[in-house]
């Protein structure tokens, strides 16, 4: 698979600097980015955010890169998002499987517990993963309500 034409973003104040960093790195290689906030690291409330990158997510029919202090969150409040597969991602292999075998739309990295060429890396290997298919598709058709 290729890389995307574009990549929506969101984070809280924890992700902010990394998102920034990630934003540098795409838009090095020719990516649109959609930045849906937050603008700063002042404190904010992430779900809002995320559920607003999540509705951009589905509308330009892109992925989405959200970022927090771990992650956890803001995947938790993207998934509350019809049609949002939002996966966290720590490793080499938790990027490919979250598209390869889940066809996660959405990945959610902790800027707190990753190393910044780490989040580099992981984001490419996520755009750059195709969805298998196959026996994978009743499981994710079965995630919806």
């Amino acid at each position: 698979m290729s890389l995307p034409p574009r990549v929506v973003f969101a984070s809280d104040h924890a992700g902010f600097g990394m998102k920034e960093e990630i934003k540098k790195h795409l838009i090095g290689k020719g990516i649109d980015v959609i930045d849906e906030g937050t603008f700063s690291s002042d404190p904010v409330d992430y779900p809002a955010i995320m559920r607003r990158g999540a509705a951009v997510v589905l509308e330009q029919k892109c992925p989405g890169i959200f970022l927090g202090g771990s992650g956890n969150g803001e995947a938790m409040a993207a998934n509350k998002v019809r049609g949002i597969r939002a996966a966290v991602v720590y490793s080499d292999e938790t990027a490919r499987l979250a598209r390869a075998h889940n066809d996660a739309n959405v990945m959610t990295l902790g800027a707190r517990l990753t190393k910044s060429e780490d989040a580099m890396r992981y984001v490419d290997l996520f755009l750059s993963t195709d969805f298998e298919g196959g026996r994978h598709v009743a499981r994710i058709q079965d995630l919806e309500p």
